[in-house]
């Protein structure tokens, strides 16, 4: 069974900076596919950046693009966010999610099978 662990979600000051990670564990991942998603009160699960865990390749939302960077750590089956300049806008519950190969890196959430419970990011103004 897949299990998804996040941690490292806070309180920052805009323009500021948090790193979040996703603990994997439950098989070998290396021909699948993390990513992480957010939820703001009142609105729809959105994507925020995936990766494959072999090889890298990456996929982000126009949103965060030039300020979330996404990686894995292959020998501690962990995915890292890191997350900088951020706006209030980004204010939010993240979610890791994880799936089996694809041929594209999908962005709609319902295309993902493993999700964690969350870790909420709060930026002040």
């Amino acid at each position: 069974q897949v299990q998804l662990v996040e941690s490292g979600g806070g309180l920052v000051q805009a323009g500021g900076s948090l790193s979040l990670s996703c603990a994997a564990s439950g098989r070998t991942f290396s021909n699948y596919i993390a990513g992480w998603f957010r939820q703001a009160p009142g609105k729809e699960r959105e994507f925020v950046a995936a990766i494959r865990w072999s090889g890298g390749s990456t996929n982000y939302a126009d949103s965060v693009k030039g300020r979330f960077t996404i990686s894995r750590d292959n020998a501690k089956n962990t995915v890292l966010l890191q997350m900088n300049s951020l706006k209030p806008e980004d204010t939010a519950v993240y979610y890791c999610a994880a799936r089996g190969p694809a041929w594209v890196i999908p962005s709609d959430p319902s295309e993902y099978a493993y999700w964690g419970r969350g870790t909420q990011v709060t930026v002040s103004s």
